[in-house]
């Protein structure tokens, strides 16, 4: 028996001083990775205001959004595939070996954008080859969240699943946080005529660099999925079918958390920016402080989760957000002061850590053990992809029509599909595959 599996069977109360200091080592190395990954990704987000222009020549600066929106959307569309493919790379070969691999594709992924010439220097190809890496990109991460999100859940302890799995989201946003931060140095050192001009790719070789740290630290992980625990049937999408209410929850739920999350977080920089008025720096440092407060809370609301149960939390989530989006993007639209965009922006996210904290963890204690991988990551990446994936272009679209408010509304139904699903959910408590 493995280390790993001699973990995951201690009860909580009797684990040893050393059982201890390995979960908590294979918590950290299985999070850096998941945030270096998570940085490559947002990197593309937050550098879109300087590099649109570059890959997508128009003289409207919404019309270049949209451009750089729809490519961000591809990477979201090749997730489906990634979360297939890695999901049951992970189920059939084991946790380790498919979050080393994924890890690598985003470096390729991170350094390819680092190098790629404008549309200025090859015309049209340009935004082709942008296009295909993003892609292995959206792949790669596609893989990432299902298996990083099974292995947390299945390396924590039972009564503090909730608070250890939350570090997902921690790392998460810490990838977005760090995206950020760079971004905010750059704009302070060199400026932002220097940014649009070739700055812009400096975040990427940040990125390239970070993963080989990821990787090392991945290559020490200990397995959580054994070989004599692997079947034949481990990872096929035929025993995945045999759970249809699970996938459908899943589905239901990252719907309208996904869509929500991308609005408050990787939108909402050029929101501040294109609908507010506030000057690109500004909405970056609001963005910075927002994203930071909003990283520490996800360990709060996971504990939380372990003393009032995973379903009550995303009651909570579905009513508070389908009461308060509209509120709080109508008064985001008119603000001025960058304390009280803060203010309402973490609001808002305060309400969506009712899921945040908790999503990777409630879907894997859906599956049981042979398709959770594939189960938490297929089912996320396509709910992802057609919702979280467009929630930029479609705000955006919004706009460029006069009917930015209806992006608000759209929002706010996603929202309200989530409260039914969850309401529809078994008890975790009684019914979870991992206790």
């Amino acid at each position: 028996m493995t280390i790993a599996v001699d973990l995951a069977a201690t009860p909580a109360a009797a684990e040893a001083p050393a059982d201890t200091r390995r979960r908590i080592w294979s918590i950290v190395a299985g999070s850096t990775g998941n945030l270096v990954e998570w940085y490559d990704f947002y990197a593309y987000a937050y550098t879109a205001l300087y590099f649109a222009s570059s890959f997508f020549p128009k003289t409207d600066r919404t019309a270049s959004l949209l451009g750089a929106a729809a490519v961000f959307a591809v990477g979201f569309f090749m997730r489906p595939v990634g979360g297939w493919f890695f999901g049951r790379f992970a189920d059939r070969h084991g946790r380790r070996a498919s979050m080393v691999l994924s890890v690598l594709l985003m470096c390729g992924g991170s350094l390819a954008i680092a190098v790629l010439p404008t549309y200025a220097a090859i015309g049209a190809a340009a935004p082709v080859l942008l296009v295909l890496v993003r892609m292995v990109q959206g792949f790669s991460l596609g893989g990432e969240y299902g298996t990083s999100a099974t292995y947390l859940s299945e390396v924590a302890t039972s009564g503090r699943r909730g608070f250890l799995a939350s570090f997902q989201y921690v790392t998460l946003i810490g990838g977005q946080l760090t995206a950020v931060l760079v971004i905010a140095l750059l704009q302070q050192v060199l400026g932002e005529g220097a940014l649009k001009a070739w700055a812009w790719r400096l975040p990427f070789l940040i990125g390239a660099v970070l993963a080989v740290v990821a990787l090392y630290l991945r290559r020490s992980l200990h397995e959580t999925a054994p070989a004599e625990k692997r079947t034949v049937e481990s990872g096929t999408l035929k025993a995945l079918f045999r759970h249809p209410g699970a996938i459908a929850t899943v589905l239901g739920i990252t719907a309208g958390g996904s869509l929500i999350f991308y609005a408050f977080t990787t939108y909402m920089q050029k929101y501040l920016v294109n609908t507010s008025g506030m000057s690109a720096p500004t909405a970056t440092a609001v963005m910075t402080w927002v994203l930071f407060a909003y990283m520490l809370l996800q360990p709060a609301f996971g504990w939380l989760s372990d003393k009032i149960g995973r379903r009550t939390c995303l009651i909570l989530f579905g009513v508070g957000t389908t009461l308060f989006t509209v509120p709080i993007f109508s008064a985001l639209a008119v603000v001025h002061s960058p304390v009280l965009a803060f203010l309402l922006v973490l609001a808002a996210l305060a309400l969506v850590s009712f899921y945040t904290s908790i999503s990777g963890l409630f879907k894997a204690e859906l599956f049981p053990m042979e398709v959770r991988a594939l189960g938490v990551g297929f089912s996320y990446a396509v709910g992802n992809a057609l919702f979280g994936g467009t929630a930029e272009y479609v705000a955006l679209w919004f706009k460029s029509i006069g009917h930015e408010a209806w992006f608000y509304w759209y929002v706010t139904g996603m929202c309200a599909v989530v409260l039914v699903t969850t309401l529809l959910m078994r008890d975790l408590k009684r019914h979870g595959t991992l206790s």
